[in-house]
């Protein structure tokens, strides 16, 4: 079988595999047919936000959800990792875990920071971007860990009702990403006024030679493209964090609730497996390098001498 497997084209292959699926996908559909559209699955709700303790000031919400419970996490992650890492460096004998945080630090230091800061900036912004990215890395990641977060549907252990599993992110919830943007967009206004004046740090909106003529329209350009900014940060983040979550919900088994057809799981399980080990692996980390390295160029931006 083996040998015979060998000698067959790329192309031969494919056409197996791809024969084979769509027998077991047949199969299944005549073993399981259609139960019927269900009405009454709501995917939305996965992401709905419910208060578990209320809490209102007057129009201001503040009530507790789990959104609040996996920014939490993530802040205490962040924390807790690198207490734990500085109370056991070791320079003369340094570990495994050592080795890997030292990696981290180079990689934030040489590929975030350094390419957009000079010696001065980096010195003093280093510690906020370390950390955005560490926040935003551990937000991400902790959405793909199931927890018992859905307060919709609940599991019965020892006459004790427990939410039921579900996966999260904070960071598919646009607040979280807004909150962090407009942090490092006032950031970068203050560091740019703070450099060349309030006067000055507007002045250098407007590249240098620009004929007077054209000032005015080039100031309202960059004025309207730095509340985009805020858009685009926040929204890059947000939307694909979401998009991801949403795959992996519908591959994974929204779509044969929705449609009452347990065939087209065959089809769909793998790709959910396949979008999971994507987000976990890629977009995570991606997403808070992004995130992370759109920050130090626009700290970096803010004090440069030219536009």
């Amino acid at each position: 079988m083996t040998a015979w497997w060998k000698r067959r084209t790329t192309r031969s292959k494919l056409l197996i595999i791809a024969g084979t699926f769509l027998a077991i996908t047949v199969l299944v559909g005549i073993a399981f047919p259609s139960a019927g559209r269900n009405n009454d699955f709501k995917p939305q709700n996965e992401f709905k936000l419910d208060a578990w303790i209320p809490i209102k000031i007057g129009p201001l919400d503040l009530s507790i959800n789990k959104a609040v419970l996996y920014l939490f996490l993530a802040a205490a992650l962040t924390t807790g990792t690198m207490l734990y890492i500085a109370r056991r460096m070791n320079p003369a004998h340094p570990n495994r875990l050592q080795t890997a945080v030292e990696t981290a630090y180079m990689f934030i230091r040489d590929q975030i920071a350094g390419p957009s800061l000079d010696a001065r900036m980096a010195k003093r912004w280093f510690a906020f971007i370390g950390t955005l990215f560490l926040f935003i890395w551990f937000s991400n990641l902790l959405g793909y860990i199931p927890l018992p977060t859905n307060s919709e549907e609940t599991i019965n252990i020892f006459g004790a009702e427990i939410p039921a599993f579900g996966i999260y992110a904070a960071t598919a919830n646009l607040s979280a990403p807004l909150a962090l943007t407009l942090v490092v967009w006032a950031s970068y206004q203050v560091e740019g006024i703070r450099a060349k004046g309030f006067v000055g740090y507007l002045r250098g909106w407007i590249p240098a030679g620009t004929p007077g003529a054209l000032k005015p329209l080039l100031f309202v350009i960059e004025v309207i493209s730095q509340f985009v900014r805020i858009i685009s940060l926040s929204v890059r983040l947000f939307a694909n964090i979401l998009a991801g979550h949403l795959l992996i919900l519908f591959m994974g088994g929204g779509l044969v609730v929705l449609l009452g057809l347990a065939a087209i799981g065959v089809v769909t399980l793998p790709l959910a497996v396949i979008f999971f080990l994507f987000e976990v692996v890629l977009i995570a980390t991606l997403q808070a390098f992004i995130f992370a390295t759109l920050t130090a160029i626009y700290l970096g931006e803010s004090v440069a001498e030219s536009h």
